[in-house]
């Protein structure tokens, strides 16, 4: 059994099903760990819905920021966005089939010293503490009253973790930790507005994942989102958002031994990272 982490597919199915082939990935023996962004942006966000759905436990997959836009879009809370492609998602005889399934998805996965997550984790949380915290927000997302949790999501306030805060406030940190992190300072205040290469890195801010100290460079983080920075393959951090989307690559990693997959976009949509 080998199991391949693939980078943010962003609806661009096509590549997705030709990155398979070229890993040779048997859904009845492998395992596939996806990082999120599952939709958005490509071109055929409903059949990687309903193909990732399909493999059922064969698929690890973690939420992403696009992902809970969907959730927020498909519930009336926000509106579409310029560059959005989710009307065939919205549209579907199954959307509410698929939406219940993506909101199960876990935030964070953690099995045999791997650590699966969209975007990041603040410095000042270890992998036990980092989970514990993912398990607070997959509560609300699987709540009778999810939609109140939606409604309250969108914000970058409060830019850093306090064990003191509480409610809404304490949830959307740890959201926008998993989901939207690129850059934070040495203490875990996030920056949002950036989100370009490392060399252009915001005066006093750093990648997260370069904070000196961070308690989670224990494991082994396995992430996306942050498509100009490109692949980075290091002994504690595998980010593959290789920005097919954007005319790039959707990359994959065999976790047992590292091996590298690649194919590149096909059908690449015009604009900038998001």
């Amino acid at each position: 059994m080998a199991t391949y982490a693939i980078g943010d597919i962003q609806g661009c199915f096509a590549e997705f099903q030709e990155l398979l082939v070229l890993c040779g990935f048997r859904r009845r023996e492998d395992r596939l760990w996806l990082v999120g962004d599952l939709v958005n942006r490509g071109r055929q966000s409903l059949e990687t819905l309903r193909y990732v759905k399909s493999l059922g436990s064969s698929a690890v997959t973690v939420l992403g920021n696009h992902d809970l836009h969907l959730m927020a879009v498909s519930e009336g809370l926000e509106k579409s966005r310029e560059g959005d492609t989710l009307d065939a998602v919205l549209a579907a005889p199954d959307r509410d089939e698929l939406l219940a399934w993506l909101r199960s998805r876990p935030l964070l996965h953690h099995e045999n010293g791997f650590v699966l997550v969209h975007a990041g984790l603040l410095p000042q949380w270890d992998i036990a503490a980092a989970s514990g915290l993912a398990t607070e927000v997959e509560a609300r997302l699987r709540s009778p009253n999810y939609r109140k949790f939606l409604s309250r999501l969108y914000g970058s306030k409060p830019d850093h973790w306090s064990e003191d805060l509480k409610g809404m406030d304490r949830l959307r940190v740890i959201v926008n930790s998993m989901t939207r992190l690129r850059f934070c300072s040495a203490e875990g205040v996030m920056e949002f507005k950036s989100k370009g290469e490392v060399k252009n890195s915001p005066p006093g801010y750093m990648p997260w994942f370069d904070v000196p100290g961070r308690r989670s460079a224990d494991a082994v983080i396995v992430c996306g989102h942050w498509s100009a920075l490109g692949l980075k393959l290091d002994d504690r951090l595998m980010a593959i958002d290789s920005g097919c989307v954007w005319g790039g690559k959707l990359s994959a990693v065999r976790l047992d031994d590292r091996q590298l997959f690649q194919v590149p976009c096909r059908m690449p949509r015009a604009g900038s990272s998001q």
